[in-house]
Order: structure tokens, then C-alpha cells, then sequence
């Protein structure tokens, strides 16, 4: 989907610090834009992982928030940017379970589970960039039954 965009902010991701500062802006901008708690919570659930993984792998890089508009339609895409070692088979990397650094080997393959769109780029030597976007969806039906 091709979207036009209506700001981009770039925040450091170099320490544990800049990964609570970087949940902290997506969950605002997230809000912002209308997402429900359960979108916002998938969305900050996903940029963590990411960020995370971009600083212990990558060494650290940065994010890039672009807020998406199409119509009445509003996103959000976030793209996480290293400069480390690059992932050497990414299809391993997406498996459940694999791991390179002692965690439960979720990271990826579950950050792409929590949005709309995911698309990793990855080469050995030169960096990883992943892309994750995501978009506002109406409220939830009401419960049939409830008092």
C-alpha cells in the first residue's frame, strides 16, 4: 500500500534508555492517530522487539516514524536501522525458536505477527533494516449479551 506521508521523525536507539524513549513515542504517536489499546499495545510490542534487536545484534542504528495518511485512513510505519553484522539467513532468523542470543527466538517472527505489513532487509556485513506497518482499524463490534 502506497501512502502519502505526512511526518517522519528519527529517534537513537544506543542504549536502554533510548529503547524506553523509543516505546514511549510510538505509543504516543499510536494514541494519536486513534489506534484501540490492543493496536497500540501490538504496535509497542513489536517497535520493543525491534529495537532491541537493533541495538543487542545491530549495535545500535535508529528508528524512523512516518505517520501515513490515505483518505481517511491513518498509519503508522516504523523502520528499525542498524549498521551491524546483517542477518545471514533470514529465513532461519524468521523461525520460531531460533535464536542467537539466549532469548526465546520470538523477536522477529512475532513482531511480524502483530502487524499489517513486514518486510526485512539484511545484508551480511552491511546492516539490517525492518520495516513494520500498521493501520488504524474501526472500533471493535459490541459484545451481544452484555448487561
Amino acid at each position: 500500500m502506497h501512502a502519502p506521508i505526512t511526518s517522519t521523525t528519527r529517534l537513537p536507539i544506543g542504549s536502554d534508555a533510548d529503547l524506553a524513549w523509543v516505546r514511549q513515542q510510538v505509543r504516543q504517536a499510536a494514541a494519536d492517530l486513534g489506534f484501540n489499546l490492543v493496536q497500540q499495545t501490538k504496535l509497542v510490542t513489536a517497535a520493543s522487539e525491534l529495537a532491541r534487536n537493533a541495538l543487542v545484534h545491530g549495535g545500535g542504528g535508529h528508528m524512523e516514524m512516518t505517520v501515513l495518511a490515505e483518505g481517511a485512513h491513518r498509519g503508522l510505519r516504523l523502520s528499525f536501522v542498524d549498521a551491524g553484522p546483517g542477518i545471514r539467513d533470514v529465513e532461519l532468523a524468521m523461525t520460531d525458536g531460533y535464536t542467537t542470543g539466549g532469548g526465546l527466538g520470538m523477536g522477529l517472527s512475532g513482531a511480524k505477527r502483530l502487524v499489517k505489513e513486514f518486510a526485512l532487509d539484511s545484508r551480511p556485513g552491511e546492516g539490517t533494516t525492518v520495516t513494520i506497518t500498521d493501520w488504524v482499524t474501526g472500533l471493535p463490534a459490541p459484545r451481544t449479551g452484555a448487561p
